[in-house]
């Protein structure tokens, strides 16, 4: 009976573990408003009142690289668009490693450079063929500092750059960008053992007819005829599409990890858009964070984790576009949240603690 107990109560301490938040959270810290609290506050905030412990710029704007020092919060940063065929040039791209980096590198956790964000979908040819030669010259400037094994260079990529994504295992890259673009980067991606990024938005891709599906909501499911399959949310289909793509350029699967540079569902729309409000906010990012962290995977990728970075920290009043655009927050400018989604220390992620504590504890007891 005791060893049974034992081994009910290690399970018990196991997946609380691996559920109560263990793989972090990631968020894109975006600064397009006028009313954001200043970086050391913020910096201080995420560190103290939450489980969040990622944060993506869309810069490299120094006083939040500063405000983060001594955190310990994982830092990304970015080069901005057009900014990329400077960074082609390796002295230029060594004088942004000097001016963007190493006055940081000692203090704040500074662990990937993003170069660019959906060039893809620019159509932008400039920025199109300098992307990948872009990402190589910046590593090789990171090479030249000693910093290429610490901070990993990748590119955001919207799924515009998939075609026959139904059923997922039919998705391939578009025509064009497989050969000459997708392929020389996925081998840099391979060689410097860093993530294929890629920015999956269910909001984007849903009906009224589906919303349960993108929401991992109870539903049918989607049963994918190819793999036998069946998919239960739409984020998983896309992660797989993404993932069948790869594969069908050989000699990349199962090499390169994929990671979610930006999702996540708007609080506030424009009428007749579907499910845009905090209930349907709230379960999209709150049962995101939940499947991501299970080390469930995907159908397709079963047993993994994925580095993610939710859209977004602050609701943002002066982006451009439509009201969603505006209203992606998970905070509002005064720090409080917009909806509950036990990011806070003092919520969940808090008791699950004190109750892995007390069970920690029980099991000891029993071992004794």
């Amino acid at each position: 009976m005791a060893s049974t107990l034992k081994g009910l109560v290690l399970l018990l301490v196991l997946t609380l573990i691996q559920g109560g938040g263990g793989q972090g959270i990631g968020v894109n810290y975006g600064t397009i408003a006028n009313n954001l609290p200043p970086p050391p506050q913020v910096a201080k905030f995420l560190l103290h009142s939450t489980i969040i412990s990622r944060v993506r710029l869309f810069d490299a704007n120094p006083q939040i690289l500063q405000a983060f020092a001594g955190t310990g919060i994982e830092v990304t940063i970015s080069v901005p668009n057009d900014e990329i065929p400077h960074i082609t040039n390796l002295s230029i791209a060594q004088q942004w490693v000097n001016t963007n980096v190493q006055p940081f590198i000692h203090s704040t956790n500074l662990i990937m450079i993003l170069v660019g964000n959906e060039v893809l979908s620019t159509a932008n040819k400039l920025l199109i063929t300098n992307l990948v030669p872009a990402m190589q010259t910046l590593h090789a400037a990171l090479a030249a500092a000693s910093l290429d094994n610490h901070i990993k260079v990748s590119t955001p990529l919207s799924l515009g750059i998939l075609s026959n994504t139904t059923p997922p295992s039919s998705a391939k890259f578009r025509q064009g960008y497989d050969t000459h673009i997708i392929k020389p980067m996925l081998n840099f991606l391979k060689d410097t053992n860093a993530p294929f990024m890629v920015n999956p938005y269910p909001f984007f891709g849903c009906t009224h007819d589906d919303l349960d599906y993108a929401l991992f909501q109870p539903n049918a499911g989607v049963f994918d005829e190819n793999t036998k399959l069946l998919y239960t949310n739409m984020l998983d289909a896309q992660l797989d599409g993404v993932y069948s793509a790869i594969k069908v350029l050989l000699g990349f699967e199962n090499k390169i990890e994929i990671g979610i540079a930006e999702t996540g569902w708007p609080s506030v729309g424009d009428p007749g858009q579907v499910g845009v409000d905090p209930i349907s906010a709230s379960k999209y990012n709150g049962n995101l964070i939940r499947h991501l962290n299970s080390g469930a995977g995907t159908p397709l990728m079963p047993n993994r984790t994925f580095q993610t970075y939710i859209f977004a920290l602050f609701n943002e009043n002066l982006k451009a576009g439509p009201t969603c655009e505006r209203n992606f927050g998970l905070f509002w400018p005064n720090m409080t949240p917009v909806y509950d989604i036990h990011i806070m220390k003092n919520s969940a992620y808090h008791h699950t603690s004190q109750l892995l504590f007390l069970l920690i504890i029980m099991y000891l007891c029993f071992l004794n």
